[in-house]
């Protein structure tokens, strides 16, 4: 599938933030069915039992995939929300050092809330985790004071990925 356009990376996430050592530093990308994607890999640090990522770090994913739909759908990274709920389902064990790629879509939208699919794949295709998630739209000054988006989220670095296989 086409890549339309990439997404920025914060400085501290746990998933995207490029200034953040035990971090994924995961990039995002707007794609042409107007889903995001992402190509990334976990670190050993981020295991549960050995060979396997831990769940939380796995559901983490998925709920920054989910918001990350609603920028991928609009192409633009002014609009925020809060989660609400997350429905996680483990399919297969996710390693790490291995390449992975997360999706992420809107299934529903209202003038309030979004509802996206996301889920994470080995690079065989297999489905290895998704969930359902539930955010309501928020201005970022009600979710942080003073949160400044383009000081959290300043990297924007193009790598040449223009397409990704799923």
């Amino acid at each position: 599938m086409k890549v339309i356009s990439k997404q920025r990376n914060s400085r501290m996430c746990m998933i995207c933030g490029l200034d953040n050592e035990y971090g994924v530093n995961a990039p995002f990308y707007n794609m042409e069915d107007g889903s995001v994607m992402t190509l990334f890999h976990f670190k050993k640090q981020h295991q549960s039992y050995p060979g396997r990522v831990h769940g939380g770090l796995i559901t983490a994913m998925l709920d920054e995939m989910g918001l990350r739909s609603l920028w991928a759908k609009e192409l633009t990274e002014e609009k925020f929300g809060v989660t609400l709920s997350l429905n996680t389902k483990y399919r297969k064990p996710v390693p790490y050092e291995e390449e992975l790629i997360g999706r992420g879509i809107i299934i529903k939208e209202t003038p309030k809330f979004i509802v996206t699919d996301a889920c994470l794949m080995n690079s065989r295709g297999e489905l290895l985790a998704n969930g359902e998630i539930k955010y309501i739209k928020m201005d970022t000054g009600q979710i942080a004071a003073g949160l400044e988006i383009h000081e959290e989220m300043p990297y924007l670095i193009e790598d040449g990925v223009t397409e990704i296989s799923y």
